[in-house]
């Protein structure tokens, strides 16, 4: 910015010193009327000899010797060197995935091709690893009610991820969404066979069973609960397969977190499954939804050992039903596989900010995105925003009951000093 420059005020002009024939003048009168000024206004000279008539009309030159003080020209003023304006800083970039921003320098995470991992979530599974860190995950439910988790990593990383189980149509259906590299280990008949066939051009097939190195198991575990893998691994397997194409475009719409004083005291969700039950708590201090599983007070991640705690979660009313008509149907029967209508419309609650809102989605096809709008009123048809941060998909089957509760605002501050 221009600093402000402020002139000092002129200072009084010298005065020129007497020429030699005044000082002469001077001298002459001193001789002449001595005694007048040795008694006289000027007052009594310092004990100095008087000087003579001849030294006072023809003073002698200066001395070689320099007594006399020259007279220094004046030097060059140094022009003035300009401050350098500072580089402004680049702007963040908001990641396609979740919205939260990032800066400048990590853009290419922002739209980074994402990796997509099935997620094993029976008893003997639990804790999981990798649910704390994922941008998005999908829960549905599989066979025999026990639902399966799908998690999606763009921006973030985990050291361990899993245990990595099989692959299933509908949630194949969400990964083809961001085209991702999809890892499980097999799957459902009609699962394997749209991944053989669409493989490099809607998704990315990374089936444990083709691409064991990328994949191990623990020993603490028995099969099928054993199996897992890292995003580092996974991301080193997408250069592989050439899955590097940015996500440039996000279907979701994002905003930041309402301010405290707009955020409920308190709010929980219940979302029932046959096999187990998913509970969050809201928590208005961090803005985000604290989850539980069949009883546990808080998920933690133990890859990580952090809460899983989203920002958002959207609660997806889809058909649910026995899968039949598709490639292995004696199989599917035998092994109660499911299918869910992923693709279509249905209604929705999305949970975000401590409240909710009534919603609907669609999904055009196999790989268009899931999109939410306001199911009624004025902004009936607008897109539904989404908090920046971790986004939970839950999948029930049509007609299930979500027991929620939203808490009441907080009470405005106190009148202090300074406030009306």
């Amino acid at each position: 910015m221009p600093r402000n420059v402020t002139s000092s005020a002129p200072s009084e002009p010298r005065r020129r010193p007497p020429t030699i024939a005044l000082l002469a003048l001077g001298a002459a009168i001193v001789i002449v009327g001595g005694a007048v000024l040795a008694s006289g206004a000027l007052g009594p000279r310092a004990a100095s000899p008087t000087p003579t008539l001849a030294a006072a009309v023809s003073p002698s030159p200066p001395s070689a010797s320099g007594s006399a003080t020259p007279t220094t020209a004046p030097s060059a003023t140094a022009a003035p060197v300009p401050t350098p304006s500072p580089t402004p800083t680049p702007p963040p970039v908001a990641a396609t995935t979740d919205g939260v921003w990032l800066p400048a320098s990590e853009a290419a995470l922002a739209t980074r091709h994402p990796v997509a991992v099935m997620i094993d979530d029976q008893a003997l599974a639990r804790p999981q690893s990798g649910l704390a860190s994922a941008n998005i995950v999908w829960q549905a439910p599989a066979e025999g009610g026990i639902p399966r988790y799908m998690a999606i990593f763009q921006t973030t990383e985990a050291p361990a991820v899993g245990p990595v189980r099989s692959s299933r149509l509908y949630f194949v259906a969400w990964a083809s969404e961001w085209k991702a590299t999809y890892a499980h280990a097999g799957g459902a008949p009609n699962a394997l066979a749209y991944l053989q066939a669409n493989n490099g051009k809607t998704i990315y097939n990374a089936d444990e069973f083709r691409w064991g190195p990328y994949f191990w198991r623990i020993t603490t575990r028995f099969a099928p609960h054993n199996l897992y893998t890292s995003t580092a691994s996974l991301f080193k397997l997408e250069a592989r397969l050439e899955a590097t194409a940015p996500q440039t475009t996000s279907p979701y719409t994002f905003e930041d977190d309402a301010l405290p004083a707009l955020r409920p005291v308190s709010g929980s969700i219940v979302v029932p499954y046959l096999a187990n039950r998913i509970s969050y708590t809201y928590d208005p201090a961090t803005n985000r939804y604290q989850r539980a599983v069949t009883g546990a007070k808080v998920q933690v991640d133990a890859g990580t050992n952090q809460p899983v705690a989203p920002a958002n979660v959207v609660v997806l009313f889809m058909p649910v039903g026995p899968l039949a008509n598709a490639p292995g149907a004696s199989t599917n029967a035998e092994k109660h596989r499911l299918e869910v209508g992923y693709v279509g419309h249905g209604s929705a609650l999305v949970f975000n900010d401590g409240q909710v809102v009534k919603a609907v989605w669609t999904k055009a096809s196999m790989t268009a995105p899931t999109l939410l709008t306001y199911a009624s009123g004025p902004q009936a048809g607008q897109p539904v925003p989404l908090v920046r941060g971790q986004i939970f998909f839950q999948v029930v089957a049509t007609g299930t009951t979500i027991a929620y509760h939203i808490g009441s605002l907080p009470p405005p501050p106190l009148p202090g000093p300074g406030r009306d």
